[in-house]
């Protein structure tokens, strides 16, 4: 099916062309020239009439013009050039002829591109059905992906399918859950394994515990104190002779003893007050008979930390902890040389409300340890992936280092040019095309897929606690009940002999 004919300079990157049947943008097109089968994607349309221009003023000669017929009427497009079929999607180095036709690419043809080595089915071409899009697996755990869009769009429904997705090869993934919404889901690949927002303090560094009470990093003689304390601590919840208190605590009664016997020092007073300051803030992180919380992940399951019930300070030190962790014992496999069991550390890191973790415009320790999983992560067998639903607030040094996008529908400028920013294979057509997407439609790019696509992502066919609340129902069905207990009542005093 002949779509158009190129028209217009040509380049290496895209072509104009003229049409007279309507296109679809994102449609997979291919031009033959040059010995070359070259596919590409409609990218931009608009229809215009030669007659009926812009610089016409008067409306009823509009109005005339316009019942005379639409013979001027013309259909223009631009196609973005994705690479030569023939040549393994390299980018042709000659452009094309003008005069050139174009044609809708073959079913069968785009069927071969999108199959994968370890594939991922997330969904179809949003343009035709028949077509299944896969994205490679190990690109998305090594590389890291961003899924972005705004409220309502389908981004809980996307992870859930790349979730079970990932379980079919028993990858273990986890999730730092931060309204509750997998805790209790259901996935056909494979079982929730839950996880406590509890830390041991036995597997935390002196560094982490000082950086939670806020002891200055000038405050030499505050640190020396408060290092006496941590020690004692830790030795006694190592022991088994800690009583049972918030660890915290317990270092505040270490100090408040050693405070009374060198007669009230000031500067332990002053590492009291900031341990006290600290104690309600983090009073339920802490548990001394929790286990390692890497050692609890599971394979083939959704390992699931439930911050639904936690704080953002409380939440930012559970992410710093376990990324700082995570990494630290890859990198100590990797120099072990033993690369099974660096593999056997790989762990794939989901993060819900990315933007509330990984802040763009002010500093928090789970940035930090975010960041420095982005850009080391992929050495050592740790995958990222960010999702947010406030694209401009996600930190934009940790963003650009997601090689992989699924981005669905974004309507805020802001948002899309924070974006466009952090992605290199993000067009402005394509820019351009996200306030036009349905509900569960995406463009997806980066080194998972061999060509930018528009896919309508799959219906997740397990269960999660994502969906809006129908609040109508419930109103409506209780005013239903609270009138049949009335009538139930009712009859219960006819029956007793009351006559009302």
């Amino acid at each position: 099916m002949v779509v158009g004919i190129c028209v217009g300079e040509t380049n290496l990157s895209e072509v104009t062309f003229i049409s007279n049947k309507m296109p679809q943008v994102g449609q997979y097109v291919t031009i033959e020239y040059d010995g070359k089968k070259v596919l590409g994607m409609v990218e931009n349309l608009v229809r215009g009439n030669d007659a009926l221009n812009v610089d016409i003023n008067d409306f009823n000669a509009i109005q005339k013009i316009s019942k005379i017929g639409v013979e001027d009427n013309y259909i223009r497009g631009k196609v973005k050039i994705l690479g030569d079929v023939n040549d393994d999607l390299r980018l042709p180095r000659t452009p094309v002829l003008p005069g050139t036709e174009i044609h809708l690419a073959d079913a069968e043809m785009l069927k071969e591109i999108f199959k994968a080595k370890n594939p991922i089915r997330l969904g179809t071409l949003v343009n035709q059905d028949d077509v299944a899009v896969n994205v490679d697996a190990n690109p998305i755990l090594s590389r890291h992906l961003a899924i972005l869009a705004m409220t309502g769009a389908g981004k809980s429904n996307t992870v859930s399918v790349l979730i079970d997705e990932l379980l079919g090869y028993n990858v273990p993934v986890f999730v730092f859950d931060m309204h509750g919404e997998y805790k209790g889901a259901e996935f056909p690949n494979g079982d929730v394994n839950v996880i406590k927002p509890k830390i041991n303090p036995t597997y935390m560094s002196f560094l982490e515990i000082k950086k939670l009470v806020n002891i200055p990093a000038n405050a030499y003689l505050q640190e020396r104190y408060f290092r006496k304390a941590f020690r004692k601590a830790k030795k006694q919840v190592e022991d088994g002779t800690a009583p049972e208190k918030n660890f915290l605590k317990l270092m505040y009664d270490i100090l408040e003893v050693e405070s009374l016997e060198e007669g009230s020092d000031k500067r332990i007073v002053d590492v009291m007050n900031k341990i006290d300051d600290s104690m309600d803030k983090y009073s339920n992180l802490f548990d001394q008979n929790a286990g390692n919380i890497l050692t609890g992940i599971r394979r083939s399951h959704v390992n699931v930390l439930d911050l639904s019930q936690v704080d953002e300070s409380v939440a930012s030190v559970l992410v710093s902890h376990i990324l700082r962790n995570s990494l630290k014992r890859s990198k100590k496999a990797a120099n072990s040389g033993n690369k099974e069991e660096l593999l056997e550390n790989s762990v794939f890191y989901i993060l819900e409300e990315a933007h509330i973790l990984a802040p763009n415009k002010r500093d928090s320790d789970s940035k930090r340890w975010i960041q420095r999983v982005a850009r080391e992560g992929r050495k050592f067998g740790l995958g990222l992936c960010l999702v947010s639903q406030s694209p401009k607030t996600v930190d934009h040094d940790a963003l650009s280092q997601m090689n992989n996008m699924i981005i669905l529908r974004l309507v805020e400028p802001e948002d899309q040019r924070h974006v466009q920013s952090a992605s290199e294979s993000l067009s402005q057509d394509l820019v351009n095309q996200l306030p036009s997407l349905n509900v569960g439609e995406a463009v997806v790019l980066g080194l998972m897929a061999k060509v930018p696509t528009l896919v309508k992502i799959d219906k997740f066919q397990g269960r999660t606690h994502g969906d809006d609340m129908d609040i109508v129902s419930y109103f409506r069905d209780l005013a239903k009940r609270e009138a049949e207990e009335i009538e139930r009542q009712e009859d219960e005093l006819m029956d007793m002999g009351y006559d009302y």
